[in-house]
């Protein structure tokens, strides 16, 4: 039996960066993953600007080699087109010159990010890293947890867990007894393609609020060597109130939609098309308790509109380590304990996943989308809100006052 302060199961972007962040605090860690990586996962692939800046917190080197490996496409912002088809290129930054800055935002295949972070883990002396290991059992003792596979021929004793293993986490169903509910959990799918046309020249993300998908989208999202990433979300309950089959809806409207189907006219999907789920943090949970804390999709954070999931589990893979060290620290484990880690968490996130959901709902209404849509063509204080959306909180609070619209209205 492994015997360690802290175990992490899941070595996805929130378990390792838990991993990383208590490696260079001094602190050793079991990591236990059922997959052997290079593995792939469902996803969007993009990665905010809360993954570098999150990355070069722990490390700068980190961050320095993530820029540098060429599986990613730079990308500088994003095209967002109403239900009305108006279309809006927003940059990330204003003024960007591709020459001399580095990019906020990227997008790189999980298969290549989530191996990068495991390849980190491989060359930090405090993680022990185990591969190809599923873990069944969780057994609360006195002292600490008890993990094993369904043998019991792997097992570790931890003071302390930080459950990283996503959406669909036993632990968090079980344990921690978050239950997926279909009006704060969205449907989603997603394919690789090959020769779409007309990507923007500066790689620009894109999100299509199609009228039949909201309160959804449509995404392509560039990547090297001329591939894209394609796909489409839904509220699940939308999904299950209005039998949607999203694989045929997202195949229909990219041969029959006259714009889609010019792009995609000479396109070939190059992957299968696989669906997942996303756990959104469309309300506020209890993600920790006695000897354990939640990070990531496995705590349902999950941003209710842009659906970013990859930053927040870094954000707070940090926030669990931190709290880790100084449990640790104090010899203290307890539920009332780990509380901090909650708060620390939601007092980060918590604004930011909140105005994200009144914008959600506000996406049921086309009309309403359309006209902010028209103003945002016109009006430059709008467009600078939009694009920090995705990146810049502070700004994004904006939208939920009211005297920002009046100034819209003013076109001020």
């Amino acid at each position: 039996m492994i015997t360690t302060s802290v175990c992490i199961i899941g070595a996805g972007p929130g378990g390792a960066t838990a991993a990383l962040q208590l490696d260079r605090l001094g602190i050793s860690c079991v990591v236990v993953d059922k997959a052997v990586f290079p593995r792939d996962k469902v996803c969007g692939d993009g990665l905010s600007g809360k993954v570098l800046s999150g990355l070069e917190k722990i490390d700068k080197g980190i961050a320095e080699r993530l820029q540098q490996i060429v599986e990613k496409e730079n990308s500088w912002g994003v095209t967002f087109v109403s239900p009305g088809r108006q279309s809006m290129d927003v940059p990330y930054k204003p003024n960007f010159n591709k020459a001399t800055e580095a990019p906020i935002g990227f997008v790189c295949k999980r298969i290549h990010f989530d191996n990068f972070m495991v390849d980190e883990l491989k060359r930090s002396p405090n993680v022990q890293l185990f591969e190809g290991v599923t873990v069944d059992k969780y057994t609360l003792e006195e002292d600490g947890y008890l993990i094993s596979d369904a043998s019991g021929q792997f097992a570790v004793k931890a003071k302390l867990l930080i459950i990283a293993n996503g959406a669909h986490s036993s632990f968090t169903r079980d344990v921690a007894k978050i239950k997926m509910e279909p009006k704060y959990y969205a449907a989603g799918i997603r394919a690789y393609y090959k020769g779409v046309k007309g990507m923007h020249a500066d790689s620009f993300i894109e999100l299509h609020f199609l009228k039949d998908l909201l309160p959804g989208y449509l995404w392509i999202f560039p990547l090297p060597n001329g591939e894209a990433n394609v796909g489409m979300d839904m509220l699940s309950d939308a999904v299950r109130d209005r039998k949607v089959n999203l694989k045929s809806l997202l195949t229909d409207t990219l041969k029959q939609d006259p714009i889609f189907a010019e792009r995609f006219r000479d396109a070939e999907m190059i992957s299968t098309l696989d669906g997942y789920g996303l756990p959104l943090g469309s309300k506020k949970r209890v993600i920790s308790g006695n000897r354990y804390m939640l990070v990531g999709d496995a705590a349902f954070l999950i941003d209710p509109f842009t659906g970013e999931g990859i930053g927040n589990a870094v954000c707070t893979g940090i926030i669990a380590a931190k709290q880790a060290a100084a449990s640790l620290e104090a010899d203290n484990y307890s539920a009332e304990t780990l509380a901090a880690y909650d708060e620390r968490v939601y007092r980060v996130l918590g604004p930011e996943l909140n105005l994200s959901y009144k914008l959600q709902r506000l996406v049921k209404y086309p009309k309403l989308f359309n006209w902010v849509f028209k103003m945002g063509m016109k009006n430059k204080q709008l467009r600078d809100v939009i694009s920090s959306m995705f990146y810049e909180v502070d700004l994004r609070k904006k939208l939920a006052r009211p005297s920002f619209y009046f100034k819209l209205l003013l076109n001020r």
